[in-house]
């Protein structure tokens, strides 16, 4: 688990530094990375070329020659334009996104030689992962191998990997009078993207019925073979993305429905949510649901664990002080040489004409004028990590009671498993398609903004009780938390802050609304609720992942490792993500 959170960390940190180069180059300041994927605010960015989406296991120097080609690409071609000219079939739409790539690479100004080596860099260690792949065994793969070598060669001026030179030196030689013309073309209207597209469209749908012949030749030649031949080669993990519509290869764990929902149109992302009846929805005081006897116990459990962890809660404190602290006007000192003129000091002017403390100026100190939201995930999955969860939101509660601040803890799961009542309504109305949200809502309080800390313990300790874990609709829930975290606007301080923190372990899982839904519908219902939250700013909105990587849903996340138990170091981890 440790490991799995270096990775997460050392890659979201290249993915910023990466974020930033393409915002600089290509002039687009709303660009992130979410899920190893480019965004444009809030939406995802079609995937271009192959060589553009390096893995988790490219060295820095790769992802860097991707950040450039990204931002190449956007400050060049005229997507749009693009878009229309593009053709229709996977291999000649490969490899027109590639031509026009290299189109907008060989226009990499002269006077930034650092972004041509990166450009050559990444193409170089893409190039060489095919060929190890195995992929240039086939006569197909062998055929696309050598038209991006010899493509990107002859419109960048560049010479092709020399290491896989020898290789394509056949094929070469059989498509230099097919596109040969094409080629010439190439390079002299790369300046101009529809000339250029002209000769890219040719060279596109020319490659695709030669490698539909490889590929037509090659499955004749397997059914005459027996079975017991040569297996096929092996692929090492590499992938040529053909699939236009997925995001590119990655190497850590993260959610295993974070794909775009068929349910949900291009227009406002609110149209293809639905609720099918909210007649059920609840918002309960968690410390309700539990006996007092159980409660108790619950509570004197939690607190032996805390006094065994050893937690510096001092010290989270002032940490916790130092991020959220903005001065705040207390008040006047008098009698100050300068600042204000105090009217009340004009006196001492006649009586004592070299004393020049007649002014006053206004007293600052820190205040901290905050509300921090935690939201914890109450799935069936989250359950072993109730105690841990617990011991987490208490301490912090605790250090933000001591600061200053306000603090919630909520949370979120079903009435029933498998739809209960709600899923009953449905199939007494004849199982209508596309019913949208199919389960009983449960919101759960176990402190809110009012209450201070040592009047809500006893509800905190009733995250230890297992049967409130069932299942998650989150985006409904991140909503819910996010309104309430706003407050009143009469409340709220010109420097105020708002914070919420979703403890999660993973995507919105509800299995009634799954089988009825399409799969993907409640993951890209919590992916529009979070990116209208961080779009509005209102809300400073966190992921934090108990093992599993949020940032397809977040764009502020963190991996947190609870298998080891509570420590400091996690407490900072989830510092961290304050600015």
């Amino acid at each position: 688990m440790g490991t799995t959170r270096a990775v997460v960390r050392h890659r979201q940190r290249v993915q910023e530094l990466c974020a930033a180069a393409v915002r600089a180059l290509g002039g687009v300041p709303d660009l992130h990375f979410r899920g190893d994927r480019p965004y444009r605010g809030r939406r995802a960015l079609p995937v271009f070329a192959p060589h553009l989406y390096p893995s988790a296991q490219d060295d820095f120097g790769s992802f860097r020659g991707a950040a450039d080609g990204l931002a190449l690409r956007l400050a060049y071609s005229d997507q749009e334009l693009h878009r229309r000219l593009c053709p229709v079939g996977r291999t000649a739409r490969l490899v027109f996104e590639m031509l026009e790539q290299f189109r907008v690479e060989s226009l990499a100004p002269a006077h930034l030689p650092g972004m041509r080596r990166n450009l050559r860099h990444r193409h170089e260690m893409w190039s060489l992962a095919f060929h190890h792949s195995g992929l240039t065994e086939t006569a197909s793969g062998l055929l696309l191998h050598t038209v991006a070598q010899v493509c990107r060669a002859r419109i960048t001026g560049r010479p092709v990997v020399e290491e896989t030179e020898g290789i394509i030196e056949v094929t070469r030689g059989a498509l230099a009078p097919v596109i040969g013309h094409e080629l010439a073309g190439l390079r002299a209207e790369r300046g101009d993207q529809a000339r250029f597209a002209v000769h890219a469209l040719a060279v596109a749908r020319a490659v695709a019925e030669m490698t539909a012949g490889a590929e037509a030749a090659a499955r004749e030649g397997r059914a005459e073979r027996d079975d017991d031949e040569r297996p096929a080669p092996a692929r090492s993990g590499f992938t040529l993305l053909t699939e236009f519509d997925a995001a590119g290869p990655g190497g850590v764990e993260v959610p295993p429905h974070s794909r775009e929902s068929g349910d949900h149109d291009d227009g406002d992302p609110d149209d293809g949510y639905r609720v099918f009846t909210t007649a059920y929805d609840r918002e309960r005081r968690a410390g309700t649901l539990v006996r007092p006897a159980a409660l108790t116990e619950y509570r004197e459990r939690l607190d032996r664990r805390i006094a065994s962890q050893g937690i510096n809660i001092g010290r989270i404190t002032r940490e916790l002080t130092a991020r959220l602290a903005s001065p705040a006007a207390r008040g006047w000192d008098g009698a100050q040489e300068e600042g204000y003129v105090d009217g009340r000091m004009l006196a001492r002017l006649i009586s004592s004409p070299t004393d020049q403390r007649v002014f006053r100026a206004e007293r600052t100190e820190p205040a901290t004028d905050a509300t921090v939201t935690f939201l914890i995930d109450c799935s069936g999955s989250m359950k072993e990590h109730g105690e841990s969860l617990a011991l987490l939101v208490e301490v912090f509660a605790r250090a933000l009671d001591r600061a200053g601040a306000r603090c919630e803890v909520l949370g979120f799961t079903t009435g029933a498993w498998n739809g209960g009542r709600a899923r009953r309504d449905w199939l007494r109305a004849g199982r209508p398609a596309r019913p949208g949200r199919l389960n009983e809502q449960c919101h759960l309080v176990f402190k809110d903004a009012a209450t201070p800390w040592r009047a809500a313990r006893r509800d905190i300790a009733a995250l230890l009780k297992p049967d409130l874990f069932r299942e998650g609709v989150d985006g409904e829930a991140v909503a819910w938390a996010a309104d309430r975290a706003r407050g009143p606007a009469a409340e709220r301080g010109p420097g105020s802050r708002r914070l919420l923190f979703v403890l999660s372990d993973g995507g919105p899982m509800d299995t009634a609304t799954q089988h009825a839904n399409d799969r993907h519908f409640l993951d890209q219902h919590l992916k529009d609720v979070v990116a209208r939250c961080e779009q509005s700013g209102e809300v400073e909105i966190f992921g934090v992942g108990l093992g599993l990587d949020l940032s397809p849903y977040y764009r502020r996340s963190r991996v947190l490792d609870l298998s080891q138990g509570l420590d400091n170091s996690v407490f900072r981890d989830v510092l961290g993500l304050i600015g």
